[in-house]
């Protein structure tokens, strides 16, 4: 019975991961409002390592669709520049020698729909990664059936993963709907 539990511990563990891995993903997509956290993943060449550009300057909303990125240290604000180019994240730094200014276009419909589309193949990911965690947590609880466990609790325990990888699932569903009217949101 305890190795069992190990199995779904173990599962539902690897989903919150998942989980996580997909909030991360979808908050790096821009929703038409500013936000500091799609910024999460850009990395700047800090003294020749890469560093995160929020360890090496502050990130603050001065309103609604603009940021500003103040370096701690004024020769970083090339670097921050060329990162945030190199990033691809659709928008356009602008230097004024103290702090990068950024200033998020507004969104068309057009471009709007196909961020919902973006947002559902990350979707779809973090479900094809909770089904391969399930896949794996039963494959282990088949080999303690070989290995003399009763088949009863071995169904059972199947059952339990089952309900845990619905539970998931509807996590993301539900994270994915949130996200599609934020998206959509005029």
């Amino acid at each position: 019975m305890e190795e069992i539990n190990v199995y779904l511990d173990e599962a539902k563990e690897s989903m919150d991961k998942a989980i996580t891995h997909f909030e991360n993903e979808i908050a790096k997509v821009r929703a038409g409002k500013a936000s500091p956290s799609m910024f999460n993943g850009v990395t700047v060449d800090y003294y020749g390592s890469a560093t995160p550009i929020n360890q090496v300057s502050s990130i603050t909303n001065q309103d609604a669709r603009t940021l500003v990125i103040s370096p701690w240290e004024k020769p970083m604000l090339q670097e921050i520049e060329r990162a945030i180019m190199g990033a691809n994240l659709g928008v356009t730094p602008m230097n004024d020698g103290d702090f990068i200014r950024i200033v998020m276009p507004p969104l068309t419909e057009e471009r709007r729909r196909d961020l919902v589309k973006q947002c559902k193949e990350y979707s779809e990911n973090a479900k094809v990664s909770i089904r391969n965690v399930r896949r794996d947590a039963n494959d282990g609880l088949k080999q303690l059936q070989k290995d003399g466990t009763s088949e009863d609790l071995i169904k059972d325990a199947e059952g339990k993963v089952q309900n845990i990888t619905n539970d998931y699932s509807s996590k993301i569903d539900t994270i994915l709907v949130a996200k599609e009217k934020e998206i959509m949101t005029v």
